[in-house]
């Protein structure tokens, strides 16, 4: 078994979409960044990548480049299974925690999970999302970003 961690934090914003787990949230700031800025997918990826000892999101994706401008994290997503599977593994689980003192996270957690499910090509029971916010600490807390933290195990094949 094989396990990698991911984490990624982008900056809240007027005139962006909010993107969670490739469910769009009905909410008046976005996340700043090159692609659609979803945290948990850069997370995940990142936590599938480091599984896999395949570096990281930046050096896969960079924002320097400008095919991945505006891009939807849920290819991004697809292209780290992809890898990951060239590196002859498979999906085990992945645990995501979603660090945001708005919005309100539950109603949508399921959407997120079977969103993954299916992307990573595994049941929705090896996908956990969970939620909480900072207190008011930090620029999370504040209400000024939003955080993902991700862990992921793969199997090799045989």
């Amino acid at each position: 078994m094989l396990f990698g961690i991911g984490y990624d934090i982008h900056k809240l914003v007027e005139n962006r979409k909010l993107v969670l787990g490739g469910v769009e949230f009905d909410y008046p700031l976005g996340l700043l960044g090159h692609s659609d800025a979803d945290v948990v997918l850069h997370a995940v990826c990142d936590a599938l990548l480091g599984a896999a000892a395949l570096g990281d999101i930046g050096e896969h994706f960079p924002d320097t480049d400008p095919k991945w401008k505006g891009i939807s994290s849920k290819h991004l997503l697809l292209k780290t299974v992809a890898l990951v599977r060239e590196r002859r593994c498979t999906v085990n689980n992945v645990d995501v925690i979603i660090l945001a003192q708005k919005p309100k996270i539950g109603s949508k957690k399921l959407e997120m999970k079977k969103n993954i499910a299916e992307w990573l090509d595994v049941d929705a029971g090896r996908v956990n999302i969970k939620a909480t916010t900072m207190e008011g600490v930090d620029a999370v807390g504040r209400g000024e970003a939003i955080a993902a933290q991700a862990i992921a195990s793969l199997c090799e094949d045989p």
